[in-house]
């Protein structure tokens, strides 16, 4: 007898989305089920396109169906606060773009929220669970660059300017620092496995009031890392590990890690190739299936505390740097 396959839900068929889709083809035992937009005619399209059964122009139908047995959010971060709490409240296990909220405090609540009901919450930071960074995982675990001394990495591309576009959208919780720098962030805190104890930060604000570029010291006692994110120009975009005994090294664009590098000291520059089976996306769902089958409440590659570690991060970032979101009364 076929075991029913597992049932995903799907909210704001847009460009993110696409990405799980793609993956979610490659995942056994899994398939796109139902798909929810404000507009239905995009719904059904994309759920014609993905092998959907259902399309709803209600994120609210899509939660109260009984027949879904996870929900992954794609619409824009400001937004992610009240579709993830819907979910949870309807008993749905919830994978959710990043970032999770648009600040601490609301990530918090969320996660009060899936523990008072019993029900998994997953942040989407999808790099963690990339197999080059499970090994650059591995490598740091044993230690063959000694001790970590320094991080630095970049994530920046010159975009073209519309000051209606949702990156610079004050009201759609806009900027440089949740789009992008919550990679380096949150890699950061994979690295070192700990939070900052002293966070130093400057940046660009321009005139629809969202940070144009961040740049950050984390300063982790005996370890610090180094980034900068922006809107203004192309970067490196990689991320550099450096050790006493030598250095890792995930190339451009580190956030879709397909490549990593090992050099310690006195040997040849190792660099290993790690494909992905198709968008990336595919490994945190295969870890969100896996969660849910074990009864587990969350990650342990993502957990809570690391989408908590990473908001008041940010939030501490944005205080330094001067961006304040009206709609959270800042």
């Amino acid at each position: 007898m076929t075991e029913r396959a597992f049932s995903w839900g799907l909210i704001a068929p847009g460009r993110i989305a696409r990405n799980f889709a793609e993956a979610l083809a490659v995942v056994p035992n899994a398939e796109l089920y139902a798909v929810a937009s404000s507009n239905l005619a995009r719904a059904q399209a994309f759920a014609d396109e993905f092998s959907g059964q259902y399309a709803y122009d209600d994120y609210q139908r899509l939660a109260e169906d009984p027949n879904v047995d996870a929900i992954y959010i794609a619409n824009p971060h400001r937004f992610h606060f009240d579709s993830i709490k819907m979910c949870l409240e309807a008993g749905k296990p919830v994978l959710c773009e990043k970032p999770l909220t648009v600040n601490a405090a609301q990530t918090q609540a969320l996660v009060d929220i899936a523990e008072q009901n019993k029900v998994f919450l997953m942040e989407a930071l999808w790099t963690r669970f990339q197999p080059s960074w499970q090994q650059v995982r591995r490598w740091l675990d044993e230690q063959l660059i000694g001790d970590i001394k320094l991080m630095s990495s970049s994530f920046g591309f010159n975009i073209p300017r519309d000051d209606n576009d949702r990156l610079l959208n004050i009201d759609l919780a806009g900027g440089c620092l949740l789009d992008m720098g919550v990679y380096n962030v949150s890699m950061s805190q994979f690295v070192m496995q700990s939070n900052p104890t002293k966070i130093l930060a400057d940046g660009i604000v321009g005139e629809t009031g969202v940070d144009e570029r961040s740049s950050v010291i984390l300063n982790y006692g005996n370890a610090a890392s180094q980034f900068t994110c922006n809107f203004l120009a192309t970067t490196e975009n990689d991320f550099t590990i450096y050790g006493t005994k030598g250095s890792i090294r995930v190339p451009n664009m580190f956030w879709v890690g397909t490549k990593a590098s090992l050099r310690v000291d006195g040997q040849a520059e190792q660099m290993l190739d790690f494909p992905f089976k198709a968008s990336g996306f595919e490994y945190q769902i295969e870890e969100v299936m896996q969660c849910v089958a074990a009864g587990k409440l969350q990650s342990e590659v993502m957990g809570w505390q690391d989408s908590i570690a990473t908001m008041q991060t940010m939030d501490e970032i944005r205080a330094q740097v001067g961006v304040r979101y009206p709609f959270l009364g800042e």
